[in-house]
């Protein structure tokens, strides 16, 4: 069998062209067959209200809450108190109230807020 050697300064065919904007219409046609148009349900387990403990408390409230509600109430007590770390936005200071929340440290990140939060709810 006699294989053809590539050239190096070859152009491109007139048919491969042209076969491109077949294939991307192909493609957009699948990516919208994919999507149903049903919602997600959300997760029953975010949506359990949890008693939150006597620190987390002093900052959202004492009454049950769903976990989802308790990260936003943090965020927006965090945003009302101007606590966001002005030159790294992930970091958050803490105020008299978050301090013993995040046990005692001065500052902790976005990522732990979740965190704090699940270990601070029953």
């Amino acid at each position: 069998m006699a294989t053809k050697k590539k050239t190096a300064g070859r152009k491109k065919s007139a048919k491969k062209t042209a076969k491109r904007p077949a294939a991307r219409k192909k493609a957009a046609k699948k990516a919208t067959k994919k999507s149903s148009g049903k919602k997600r349900a959300p997760n029953p387990a975010f949506m359990r209200p949890l008693q939150p403990s006597a620190k987390l408390a002093a900052v959202i409230g004492n009454s049950p809450m769903p976990r989802t509600q308790v990260i936003s109430k943090l965020w927006a007590y965090i945003k009302r108190n101007g606590l966001q770390d002005a030159k790294n936005r992930r970091a958050i200071n803490a105020d008299e109230k978050l301090r013993p929340l995040f046990n005692n440290r001065s500052q902790v990140t976005m990522f732990d807020l979740a965190k704090i939060a699940n270990q601070n709810l029953s």
